[in-house]
């Protein structure tokens, strides 16, 4: 079966920013193994065709002290069909409808709730652990970024941050009705490149906005020459944005 040719490119970029990890992480990882009573808790959400082991070089660039106990979870999405693919079979969190993604693209917001479900069920259960749900980050790429700010913004409690890379505006307008008061109390951090041709720049735009009225703080960064991708720079700057949480030292 034929992949349509925009999606290729989604999967390429995806791919091609864990190369990009790898080769910009010369750096050995340093921190010991965290204990069940990590100070933080990290989930990582990968995009389109993608898997969680393959982003796990990530964690490697986060070698603050602040990081040294922190437990990161990369998850793999469920094999599901995917429309703009011709129905062919791979890792999505949800469908997606068309490439490139606008701001205006058609919403799977059934496939979209269904996915925030099980990522919160990760949240749960790390937070019955024993984490400060203040000390809980979700951060996602393209897919999982869209993905990321639907659990961030649907969670019942308010967590330390969510992180957006090259996402979108997966649901709605009238999703601000199911947002509860303290999830709009949890930061969000956005990023974009501004010549991403996947998930258009426009996209990531109209994010902010949206959150503003909707009473969410939000941080919108855009990265000039960036394309679908994710680059050493964004990657730092979660760092210090992470660190500069509230509950970061606790």
């Amino acid at each position: 079966m034929l992949i349509a040719k925009p999606t290729a490119a989604l999967l390429i970029a995806t791919l091609s920013s864990t190369v990009l990890f790898i080769l910009l992480s010369s750096r050995p990882n340093l921190s010991p193994r965290p204990d069940s009573m990590a100070r933080s808790f990290v989930l990582w959400l990968h995009g389109l065709g993608d898997s969680g082991p393959a982003n796990e070089p990530i964690k490697t660039l986060f070698t603050s002290p602040e990081f040294r106990n922190a437990i990161w979870s990369f998850p793999s999405a469920p094999s599901n069909p995917v429309t703009c693919n011709y129905g062919a079979v791979m890792p999505s969190w949800f469908d997606i409808h068309e490439i490139p993604i606008t701001a205006n693209s058609p919403k799977d917001e059934s496939g979209l709730l269904k996915a925030v479900r099980n990522v919160h069920k990760m949240i749960d259960k790390e937070i019955a652990a024993g984490t400060n749900p203040k000390n809980v980050f979700v951060c996602g790429f393209s897919q999982g970024g869209a993905l990321t700010l639907a659990s961030a913004l649907l969670y019942p409690q308010t967590l330390g941050g969510a992180a957006v890379f090259s996402g979108w505006l997966p649901f709605n307008s009238s999703i601000t009705q199911q947002i509860p008061p303290e999830a709009k109390r949890t930061p969000i951090l956005w990023s974009h490149g501004i010549d991403d041709r996947t998930v258009l720049f426009e996209a990531g735009q109209a994010g902010p906005p949206f959150l503003e009225q909707a009473g969410v703080s939000c941080e919108f960064k855009a990265y000039p020459g960036l394309a679908h991708s994710i680059s050493n720079e964004e990657l730092k700057h979660l760092e210090s944005w992470i660190k500069t949480r509230p509950n970061s030292s606790s």
